[in-house]
């Protein structure tokens, strides 16, 4: 996670509403986001985060209020908002019959790059799909297709990423490969909004949360602040169990807390 900073915001958004059908879906939302920085926004299914994200992508007009992204109004100014982000969808982006490599040669092609293979070969190293770049994507895990769906949607260096949940229908070792290529961009200097459902993801990647809930953000702020707003807890000591997750990684050769080696199994067990 990134410090915050002093420059303007790179997302602002202020009073925005959006109802289908008469029924209200955001309900005057308003929020910032700094400049290199994440902003988790969380709410559980039917809460408005796509919505949101679609507004913010020029895909989709609001109602009422405003927002801007890089210091571009969303609806005056959509050509150059579409210039300055990017957009991960909750279904990634990648075409089965073309290898890595060439779904990333298309993208830079179309817009227009020069050196299309050397950007391809850039990209493929960052996010550790090299080996994997001449295979057929079809053949890919789902946290190595999502992580060439993000790399797909880097090409140009947009400032602004938009990542509508990531790692929904991921397994934990794909989850935790798609959360270190998230903090390794906002590391970078990238400005990431994530839109989950998952408590644990906000919790290990944002600067700051925002909980979406009925249309309308009832808190923002950072994970402490956050925590703050519930009463201290009494400490207990407890034998300290490890978590379902972590017998996982551990089996599986991933990386977590316990021993990096699988565990031998009990005699009971064999």
């Amino acid at each position: 996670m990134t410090s915050a900073t002093s420059r303007a915001p790179a997302i602002r958004v202020a009073g925005i509403e959006k109802s289908f059908k008469g029924v209200p879906v955001l309900r005057g939302v308003e929020f910032e986001v700094e400049p290199g920085s994440v902003l988790a926004l969380l709410g559980s299914n039917g809460a408005g985060k796509t919505t949101l994200i679609r507004i913010l992508s020029t895909l989709l007009r609001a109602d009422a209020g405003s927002a801007a992204v890089q210091g571009f109004d969303v609806a005056s100014e959509a050509a150059r908002v579409r210039e300055s982000i990017s957009l991960a969808g909750q279904t990634a982006a990648v075409d089965d019959r073309l290898s890595g490599r060439e779904n990333l040669i298309l993208i830079a092609r179309l817009r227009h790059l020069p050196k299309p293979g050397a950007v391809a070969d850039t990209l493929l190293a960052r996010f550790d799909l090299l080996e994997a770049g001449g295979r057929k994507a079809a053949a890919y895990s789902g946290g190595m297709r999502r992580r060439l769906d993000i790399a797909m949607s880097l090409i140009g260096n947009p400032p602004v990423i938009f990542l509508d949940e990531p790692t929904t229908g991921l397994d934990p070792q794909s989850r935790i490969e798609v959360w270190q290529t998230i903090r390794d961009l906002a590391a970078g200097g990238t400005t990431v909004l994530l839109t989950t459902q998952y408590l644990d993801e906000a919790e290990q990647l944002a600067d700051r949360i925002a909980i979406l809930h009925k249309g309308r953000i009832i808190q923002n702020g950072t994970l402490a602040a956050l925590k703050r707003l519930l009463p201290a807890a009494t400490v207990e000591y407890v034998e300290r169990q490890p978590s379902l997750e972590q017998v996982f990684l551990a089996l599986v050769g991933g990386n977590a807390d316990s021993p990096d080696a699988a565990p031998h199994p009990r005699e009971d067990d064999r």
